[in-house]
């Protein structure tokens, strides 16, 4: 078949064939949607893509949004890396795990946290864009609510998140607090399937008994999904000076909330007198609008699935990086 096309004094030109305007056709669009992947900063599944999320400050803590992609350089293993593309995120859309503790060690801070948590997602969440899930964790993980961008829907699971019943009360100490199984679960089954900006923000006192999971599983597993954590530590006081505890769970409870947030490209937060869960979420907002998107494409092909060292890094002086130290590289 061969058509013939009209020039632009409407006289009749060439005649073409229907493989060569096809042809055209196809480079076309691609050339269209190569514009549009570079507009929307996104990227091509034929290349593995490091993506790196960053948010920088000051000494002074001051979050710092105004810096351009000629102000980073990033390098993998020590080798330095090209940044081929970059981004400000404070617009794009967010996937939102919100993870809470619900052990009986909770009971006394569970209100606070619940009612932040409903004044957070109703300051945070975009229902045109963002996606949010709700899990809470004792002696079981439950998902509470699925992704999903309804406000009403998510606060009305939050007004349900809640310590184990008395009569539960008696096997709380069979299964414990799986933190570290939670977080394991939430990256498996939901962030795996995510694409974009995605996130976890732990509410715990980061006492973990009876995990079948380890801190290192738990880290590994948000790593493996790209997933930034935030952990916000809220404990009650008093609670493992009781008889039956000593003195147990400040210490060990904090490191591993650092460790998991710190590694995992994420943030550690700690309620106090100074600090509410309020004042924490209004940080964690700001951050979470306030990001840096960086891509680059390894030089070194792989050939095997393993962790790959990032150092991200600021060329001006006084500016502080925080992002994931490591990526999971695989095909």
């Amino acid at each position: 078949m061969q058509v013939l096309l009209e020039n632009s004094s409407g006289r009749a030109g060439s005649r073409y064939s229907r493989r060569q305007i096809l042809g055209w056709a196809g480079a076309l669009c691609g050339v269209r949607s190569l514009a549009r992947a570079q507009e929307d900063a996104t990227f091509s599944t034929d290349v593995r893509v490091v993506n790196v999320l960053a948010t920088v400050r000051d000494h002074q803590g001051h979050i710092i949004r105004d810096l351009t992609q000629a102000d980073f350089s990033v390098s993998e293993n020590g080798r330095a890396q090209l940044i081929r593309y970059f981004a400000r995120e404070s617009d794009l859309p967010l996937t939102l795990g919100l993870m809470v503790d619900t052990s009986m060690s909770q009971q006394h801070v569970i209100n606070a946290e619940r009612g932040a948590s409903m004044r957070f997602l109703d300051q945070v969440l975009r229902e045109t864009k963002d996606h949010v899930f709700i899990m809470q964790f004792d002696m079981a993980v439950r998902m509470c609510q699925e992704l999903t961008s309804s406000r009403r829907k998510l606060e009305e699971a939050l007004a349900f998140v809640d310590t184990p019943t008395k009569q539960d009360l008696r096997h709380q100490y069979s299964g414990g607090t799986l933190l570290y199984d939670a977080v394991v679960e939430a990256s498996k089954q939901v962030m795996k399937n995510q694409s974009g900006r995605k996130a976890l923000i732990v509410l715990s006192d980061g006492v973990d008994t009876g995990s079948e999971a380890t801190l290192t599983d738990a880290t590994e597993a948000a790593l493996r999904t790209d997933t930034l954590t935030y952990s916000i530590l809220f404990s009650d006081a008093g609670f493992y000076r009781g008889p039956l505890f000593g003195r147990m769970g400040d210490a060990g409870g904090r490191n591993a909330l650092m460790r998991l947030s710190t590694e995992a490209g994420g943030g550690f937060f700690e309620v106090s007198k100074k600090q509410t869960i309020d004042d924490v979420f209004t940080i964690l907002k700001e951050e979470l609008r306030s990001q840096y998107s960086l891509g680059y494409v390894s030089d070194v092909p792989i050939h095997i699935a393993e962790f790959r060292k990032i150092q991200l890094k600021v060329n001006q002086k006084g500016l502080i990086v925080q992002s994931r130290d490591r990526y999971w590289a695989h095909h």
